[in-house]
């Protein structure tokens, strides 16, 4: 209450004008305290020329004005020069912050980007959400933005130690990444290694911008310039300790991408006062055997699925399919605490050794996890289908359900096969031979629908009990895992129809056909391989499914699985529909994940509104922000993506680290103008092969075949080969591995583009014998 009496006393006070024009007694100058004033509330940049304006100092009183603000500096009273000064430790009417953390409030907390090290540490500052034309800036703001603020001096600190606040103008474009490093001591202050992999260089670090870093620890810093020649130099923002422990591999990602790991102490006390609802309301699920399949290691159950031979005469061998998903909404109400931690986090970010979740354990693992044998609120949706697997209808109701076992993949599947757990037992006629019927017929409907069928074999890392690589596995993709995918698409599709039905606003979740360009550059390469694409107008997913299906016939499938996947577009969500290629489907949206994707939330608060289902719907003002909220979850998703591959790439790089010399079998996944990139085959472990280590011959980069073509043989390295790399350099931190080419290139088996020509020479047309390193 102390803090929201002074931010209101202080806005009340903001508009105060400015003491101007004001003439002094000749020979009089204004005092300390009447300058210091009127810096701090100058709404523009203040120095000696703008301070002898506004008290009237004119003449040889001038010369005593530059005495006294020279006493003031020296003083430690301001900072500065004459065209610029500001109180000692103060900032600017308007200055750019970088948001940092929050408070246990939950609210966030930023430091000035541009600061005098001589005055002091660098303060923290409160950014204000409670101004009303700024909210919607406030709530697009995440950990790590930059934003332009103005901002508002306290004349003491609050209760809670802040000097200043900072209503957000301008939210500022975001850095892809932030600046990380492995900082090294030296005899002048030291130098930093950044861990970017494409920014292998180190940066110089003066002994007043180290910080509290000691020698090898991982560190985050900025760069900067002393004046506009030089060259830039490092500066220490952060110390974060050290990186060689492979259990804190995945913290590189989160420090990096800025991901918010801890929850504010009063995000967590509101989830911990959270009371779960009852019966009162809502429909009766509780007899329905509806069953949660998940992986062995799932972390959250917030899915249930049920399916029943419709007994509808006018629906033969139909079937109705229940899905019920965790009532998030009812604990998550927008504008609590709970809210804006969950959309400034957007998504769960899945690691090998850790999750960070976007809600508090006490939801996720409890509240909203469905268990075996609890009672749990959640929103379901009854689909009915014909016997071709089309849905005639559905029908969405807030309910309470028990689940009647929790099962995995494998558990499943190995009771239809025959097999069936104790558990397991007693649910194969009510519950599990049920659903497999219903899958059948959902199935052949999705064969005619024809969605893209791109072979995308996930690998999965597997830790050791001290958190190391013990070794990396392909989980066996089993009908179970088709199952509970298709019955969540279904799902997703119904609560999209239904809110369009309901005229409702919605989130949708678009895949964009691929553009003219990759469209282009696709169709040349196929043209290569004798393989037609047909015209762009009416392109379905099924013409390259049919190019899918010919390559298999060719020596190069793979190739073709890898050029196809990577001319397509990224999914997003937008509120505008664009329908979803990849699955060919209409319109889309995600209802099933509301724990661990906001955008899912955003789903379910529409439902409750357009079924009038009770509290926990939309606001007001909430259709509004939609389009700014799904550009936020967006790049939020993309930045979990992106810190769970670089994570990825850092653990099997250390666990590859004590092997160089050794050669392993890999695939080409990648041709550049200046080199090879390869994945290799029993790991997954993305490594590079640079250009100029390619012996024997000068190799040309052709793009439109995706090959590097040997100039004397026409022999080729071509995407998708097969090939034999040794190991030759790892660094564990950067999540690098760099290799050398074994295998000797390939008779090209694509046609070579107009212009391109192979200048032979007689018995040189293979390369020389390679070096063994």
């Amino acid at each position: 209450m102390a803090r929201k009496s002074q931010k209101s006393d202080k806005k009340a006070s903001r508009g105060k004008p400015v003491r101007r024009g004001s003439t002094l007694p000749a020979g009089q100058l204004p005092t300390r305290e009447e300058i210091l004033k009127f810096i701090s509330e100058a709404p523009q940049k203040v120095g000696k020329r703008e301070i002898s304006r506004a008290f009237g100092v004119k003449g040889g009183a001038r010369i005593e004005l530059k005495r006294l603000l020279e006493e003031m500096a020296q003083e430690g009273l301001i900072s500065g020069n004459r065209k610029e000064l500001r109180r000692k430790g103060g900032l600017p009417p308007v200055t750019v912050l970088e948001v940092t953390g929050r408070d246990d409030a939950g609210d966030l907390i930023a430091r000035p980007t541009v600061w005098n090290d001589e005055d002091g540490p660098r303060p923290d500052v409160l950014i204000l959400t409670h101004v009303e034309r700024d909210k919607q800036t406030a709530t697009e703001l995440s950990i790590g933005d930059r934003v332009l603020a103005r901002i508002n001096q306290l004349e003491e600190e609050d209760v809670e130690g802040f000097r200043f606040e900072a209503v957000p103008l301008k939210r500022l474009a975001r850095e892809k990444r932030r600046l990380l490093g492995i900082f090294r001591t030296t005899h002048r202050g030291g130098t930093i290694q950044p861990i970017d992999r494409k920014a292998l260089r180190e940066w110089p670090v003066q002994q007043s911008d180290i910080g509290d870093a000691s020698d090898g620890d991982l560190v985050r810093f900025d760069l900067i310039r002393k004046n506009r020649f030089a060259n830039p130099q490092a500066t220490v923002l952060e110390s974060l300790g050290n990186p060689d422990d492979q259990r804190q591999i995945s913290l590189i990602a989160v420090h990096a991408h800025g991901l918010p790991d801890d929850f504010p102490e009063g995000v967590l006390t509101e989830a911990e006062d959270l009371a779960p609802p009852d019966l009162n309301g809502r429909v009766d699920l509780t007899d329905i055997p509806l069953l949660t399949i998940d992986p062995p290691d799932a972390r959250d159950h917030d899915d249930a699925v049920h399916a029943v031979p419709d007994t509808d005469p006018k629906n033969p061998d139909g079937f109705v399919v229940t899905v019920a998903i965790a009532d998030v909404a009812h604990y998550i109400r927008p504008g609590s605490k709970l809210d804006r931690e969950a959309l400034l986090r957007g998504n769960s970010v899945y690691f090998p050794d850790r999750v960070v979740p976007m809600l508090p354990e006490k939801i996720s693992n409890d509240l909203c996890s469905l268990r075996e044998g609890e009672d749990r609120p959640c929103i379901a949706v009854r689909m009915v289908f014909d016997a071709r697997g089309e849905k005639k209808s559905h029908t969405f109701m807030r309910a309470m359900m028990r689940s009647a076992a929790k099962l995995s993949y494998q558990e499943a599947q190995a009771a239809i096969d025959g097999k069936p757990s104790e558990k397991c037992e007693p649910l194969m006629e009510t519950a599990l031979r049920p659903l497999w019927a219903a899958y059948a017929k959902l199935s052949a409907a999705r064969d005619r629908r024809g969605p893209l069928e791109l072979d995308l074999p996930e690998r999965k890392i597997l830790l050791d009990q001290q958190g190391r690589v013990d070794r990396v596995v392909i989980p066996e993709r089993l009908t179970a895992h088709r199952l509970i995918e298709e019955f969540m698409i279904q799902a997703n599709v119904a609560a999209a129809q239904a809110l369009e039905e309901k005229r409702s606003p919605v989130v949708y979740r678009i895949h964009e056909p691929p553009s003219k360009e990759k469209l282009k550059a696709l169709r040349d390469f196929l043209n290569s391989l004798d393989l037609k694409l047909p015209p762009e107008s009416g392109l379905k997913p099924a013409a390259f499914n049919r190019i899918l299906e010919s390559a298999k016939e060719l020596p190069v499938p793979d190739l073709v699985n890898e050029v196809i996947l990577r001319s397509q577009s990224q999914a997003e969500y937008n509120p505008l529909n664009a329908g979803h290629f990849g699955l060919n489907l209409a319109r889309y949206a995600h209802f099933t994940s509301p724990i661990r994707r906001y955008a899912d939330l955003l789903v379910h608060r529409a439902l409750i509104t357009a079924y009038r289902l009770g509290a926990g719907g939309f606001p007001d003002e909430e259709p509004t922000k939609l389009a700014a909220i799904a550009k936020q979850i967006s790049e939020a998703e993309r930045r979990a993506m992106a810190a769970e591959r670089e994570t990825i790439d850092r653990l099997i790089a250390a666990h590859l680290a004590d092997r160089i010399g050794a050669t392993f079998q890999a695939r080409i996944s990648g041709v550049t103008r200046s080199g090879l990139f390869v994945r290799l085959r029993d790991t997954g472990a993305d490594g590079f092969v640079p250009a100029s280590s390619l012996d024997g011959e000068f190799f040309h980069h052709v793009e439109e075949v995706h090959a590097m073509i040997g100039q004397r043989s026409g022999r080729s390295y071509s995407l998708g080969d097969n090939v034999e790399v040794k190991l030759v350099e790892a660094i564990p931190s950067a999540g690098a591995l760099r290799f050398d080419m074994i295998s000797e290139p390939k008779e090209t088996r694509i046609r070579l583009p107009k212009g391109f020509k192979v200048r032979r020479q007689p018995g040189r047309n293979r390369r020389s014998p390679r070096p063994r390193r």
